[in-house]
């Protein structure tokens, strides 16, 4: 909420359980795990925070970006839980011990199929972006070129390679540890390479 709380009620009865007041600016994000034990919260302080839903206390904290947190998704199985904030990343974590399974590229909305085996996110220029995610936690990205770069099919040329240098900067081995940016890279290196011939094809 605007005033950095969270209010949590009983649906039942209407009676207000608890009010939680621990992040410092607005919380723009909740969602609640399928197990009913645990919610999280995302708020303009750029953290994320893992609570116990019946009791309200706080048990982590999360913090690795710099601008605030516009969305979270948590997978059918509560063992991962994927946020994205206006920065325009996307960050993979494990639920259970809070520790970081991958970074990609990408903006709100952000959900996991019932089925849990794709990642859907939107992106700049009113596309989306699909992620097949199998059994090792790996998350190959699929889609046509313009999509896997987040462009739309008739951006200018000179925009598309701006867009696909921030995303091989972004999957850079160099800069990205997290077990899904060689294969992000190399999705990225294609879509560009299928950009390319399109416009040769053309010229």
């Amino acid at each position: 909420m605007g005033d950095k709380t969270i209010r949590i009620w009983n649906l039942q009865t209407g009676e207000n359980c608890y009010i939680i007041n621990q992040h410092l600016a607005a919380v723009n994000t909740l969602a609640i795990t399928p197990d009913n034990q645990t919610f999280i919260s995302g708020s303009t302080d750029s953290t994320i925070k893992l609570w116990h839903l019946h009791t309200g206390e706080l048990y982590r904290t999360l913090k690795i970006y710099s601008r605030a947190i516009s969305a979270i998704a948590i997978h059918p199985d509560s063992k991962i839980i994927a946020s994205s904030s206006q920065e325009g990343i996307i960050k993979l974590w494990n639920l259970q011990n809070g520790a970081l399974l991958a970074t990609i590229s990408g903006f709100c909305p952000l959900v996991f199929s019932l089925d849990g085996t794709m990642l859907i996110s939107g992106d700049q220029g009113g596309t989306i972006k699909i992620w097949q995610l199998d059994r090792g936690d790996n998350l190959p990205l699929i889609g046509e070129w313009w999509e896997i770069l987040g462009v739309e099919l008739k951006t200018h040329p000179k925009d598309v390679k701006l867009a696909y240098l921030r995303l091989a900067k972004l999957y850079h081995t160099d800069i990205n540890s997290s077990v899904i940016a060689k294969t992000a890279i190399q999705a990225v290196n294609q879509a560009y390479q299928k950009f390319q011939q399109q416009l040769n094809t053309h010229n």
